[in-house]
């Protein structure tokens, strides 16, 4: 495929999108071509004066998430389209159309079960035929997660250790903030959650798993819950204390079943997915903690979808396109540990980490990285 530019991405004028792109303006391959989209050509251009002298002569595109004709146009210069732009089910759904439909590689950072069906839906025939390939949560969200689960698959079948049954992830250790781009995806979310048909796809444990038009389907396991703590020996042997839920597992885990759906059932028949939080391994002190945190979590879910406590909320949440310091992001960091017992009755592990905020500078690298 012959296009101008390698890499477009659309959102630079926003927080994370001009960290995205100063990533790529520092690490980028030499001659890889790389653009910048937005909906002003004049903050485009003060964001590529601050990426420096090698994104001096990457070429500004104008496009609105409105404008279906300003995405084909843009699609069509492009391999990879790489857009912050959310939240998704607001901006995200001509401009998946329109890459599917132009044969453009796509990667976003969409934490929302609603806009990943929506895409799967409406794009996945497009793309098969189109050659695109579309990538979706290539942050934080979901990438530890994904991969954790698959790089024990790998490892299972390497060793000829048979397949994966109850595997569970495991945040260890979570320095940084929720950025206001998450904050924004579960405000919409939350209203859209109002809706039966949505609430029901919101709850399916397998609401990602299956093709263009399928059915989301309830799984042959029962998969674990992602709002309770878990007993920590449960896990593995060597851990202490109780398990939090982790505040994205109700995303992330469809993501990682996704995948194994993607892998027809590489997994195993067994496979049942969950995501945790250490909140420390003393018994009775982590007990109540995890409860703490279980309670916190539905507080603030259930404040977030009722509209008058969600504008009080909104004064003191992170804003869309906000996000924090330069020091701050610097001292962030997450470690993920993820364990597995196999058909064989081995156990595995596989560990994920990173320095810098979750939510910006470490999501800034992952979704650089992918794009290209």
């Amino acid at each position: 495929m012959s296009r101008e530019l390698d890499v477009v991405v659309f959102g630079a004028t926003g927080f994370v999108g001009e960290l995205t792109a100063q990533y790529l303006a520092d690490h980028a391959p030499s001659k890889t071509r790389i653009g910048l989209a937005g909906r002003s050509e004049t903050k485009l251009a003060a964001v590529r004066r601050r990426l420096g002298e090698k994104a001096r002569d990457w070429p500004l595109i104008v496009a609105d998430s409105d404008s279906p004709a300003s995405l084909d146009a843009m699609c069509g210069r492009t391999r990879v389209v790489c857009t912050t732009v959310g939240p998704y089910l607001r901006y995200g759904e001509n401009l998946v159309i329109a890459a599917a439909t132009a044969g453009t590689d796509y990667v976003d950072l969409t934490g929302e079960v609603p806009f990943v069906r929506y895409s799967v839906d409406k794009a996945d025939e497009l793309a098969a035929a189109s050659g695109a390939r579309i990538v979706h949560s290539c942050g934080f969200d979901s990438v530890p997660s994904d991969l954790g689960a698959y790089l024990l698959h790998r490892t299972i079948a390497e060793d000829g250790a048979g397949e994966m049954t109850d595997t569970t992830l495991v945040v260890t250790s979570l320095r940084g903030g929720l950025s206001g781009g998450t904050i924004d995806s579960i405000r919409v979310i939350s209203e859209q959650a109002k809706d039966s048909d949505t609430r029901r796809l919101l709850m399916n444990p397998q609401a990602l798993s299956g093709g263009s038009g399928d059915t989301p389907r309830v799984g042959i396991n029962s998969e674990p819950s992602d709002i309770t703590p878990v007993d920590a020996k449960k896990v593995d042997p060597s851990l202490r204390g109780t398990l939090a839920p982790f505040f994205m597992s109700s995303y992330n885990t469809r993501v990682v079943r996704r995948s194994n759906y993607l892998l027809d059932g590489a997994y195993g028949d067994g496979f049942r997915y969950q995501e945790t939080m250490s909140v420390g391994g003393v018994p009775g002190l982590s007990a109540a903690l995890a409860g703490v945190v279980t309670v916190g979590t539905g507080a603030f879910l259930g404040a977030m979808s009722f509209a008058p406590t969600r504008k009080v909320l909104d004064y003191v949440l992170p804003k869309p396109g906000s996000g924090p310091s330069e020091k701050t992001r610097e001292t962030g960091n997450f470690v993920t540990q993820t364990f597995t017992t196999t058909t064989s009755g081995r156990r595995y592990r596989s560990q994920m980490r990173a320095h810098g905020d979750p939510g910006y500078k470490a999501t800034a690298v992952m979704l650089g990285e992918s794009a290209l």
